[in-house]
């Protein structure tokens, strides 16, 4: 494979998806080959103690390198190689035909987490297409059906989450508050892509700054109910089933199937706002599984989906973007 072609499409590959925006992803350049991996540094380990939203991006990744190769007319494809202990999922090499997909690279481009106001959930016929995308891969796409059940069952992981100083440490670490922080430009989540006003964003950096000498008194369920109900800002709540028995390298196949709904659900005109502290909860995956009745480690993937009411702001990227910090 020429590698130099990679090289120059990469900006675009990254804009793949992560939690908290850490882009974990990592090529090795090869004579001939690229294998992919990642950096421990741009993990959660607290957040993603199994690693599954890890695995997820790290799929997402792999099928956003395909797209935009094939966009581009440059013969590519992926070769599973899976191993944890060395952290790397596998080679990208030259392939004798492009990459069959009917997503592009300024698709790829386009897409936006957007965590705002809704004006409609997807209708039967999107739900039915991405159903259909995750079951050519013996998976499935559920609506959620009970909202008033799924915004209780928030608040008690948004609870969770934020009475863990570990994962809370993580969540600041990865905050990108004000202009100001060097890593503004690069990575993380901004106040803007959270949707928070300038003073909104301001007092969540003083609330997360006073967390540990407030945690006792009651802070953890006071950022729960800041938070809010997102479920009240429009859409509806979609989840990604896999099929029984996956192991780790099966959900970084499910990651690229994640890629292609969020793709799918772009190109009908939706955008989609992560929920994975509704799985990364134990209590609530549970309660999630029962209300679904599906086995709660299937469960690798939750989003409220809906029409936009106007546009999301671009998470920024090391590579290709506005910087890049060199973490």
């Amino acid at each position: 494979m020429d590698v130099d072609a990679l090289r120059i499409l990469e900006p675009l590959c990254w804009r793949a998806p992560s939690a908290h925006n850490t882009q974990p992803w990592r090529l090795d350049y090869r004579p001939g080959t690229v294998r992919v991996g990642w950096d421990p540094a741009d993990t959660l380990p607290a957040a993603d103690p199994t690693g599954r939203d890890l695995r997820l991006s790290l799929g997402a990744f792999v099928e956003t390198c395909l797209i935009v190769a094939a966009d581009l007319a440059v013969p590519m494809e992926f070769v599973a190689d899976h191993c944890a202990q060395d952290r790397w999922v596998g080679w990208l090499r030259a392939a004798r035909r492009r990459y069959d997909s009917p997503f592009s690279a300024a698709q790829v481009q386009a897409r936006r987490t957007h965590r705002g106001r809704f004006s409609a959930g997807p209708d039967a016929q999107v739900i039915e297409t991405v159903d259909a995308v995750a079951r050519q891969a013996g998976g499935s796409v559920r609506v959620v059906p009970d909202a008033d059940l799924l915004a209780r069952l928030l608040r008690v992981a948004d609870q969770q989450l934020y009475a863990d100083p570990a994962v809370v440490g993580e969540l600041r670490s990865w905050l990108r508050l004000t202009p100001a922080h060097p890593d503004y430009r690069a990575d993380g989540l901004t106040g803007r892509c959270l949707g928070l006003s300038p003073v909104e964003a301001t007092g969540l950096r003083a609330a997360l700054a006073a967390y540990p000498a407030l945690r006792r008194l009651g802070l953890p369920r006071l950022l729960a109910a800041a938070a809010g109900n997102p479920l009240a800002l429009g859409g509806a709540a979609i989840v990604l089933v896999g099929p029984p028995g996956m192991d780790d390298a099966a959900q970084i196949g499910f990651g690229r199937v994640l890629m292609r709904v969020w793709l799918t659900l772009h190109a009908a005109g939706l955008a989609a706002h992560p929920l994975s502290q509704l799985i990364d909860a134990p209590a609530t995956r549970t309660a999630l599984g029962a209300l679904l009745d599906v086995a709660p480690q299937r469960l690798l993937h939750i989003a409220r989906v809906g029409r936009p009411t106007g546009p999301a702001a671009r998470s920024a990227r090391r590579i290709g973007g506005f910087g890049y910090s060199g973490r």
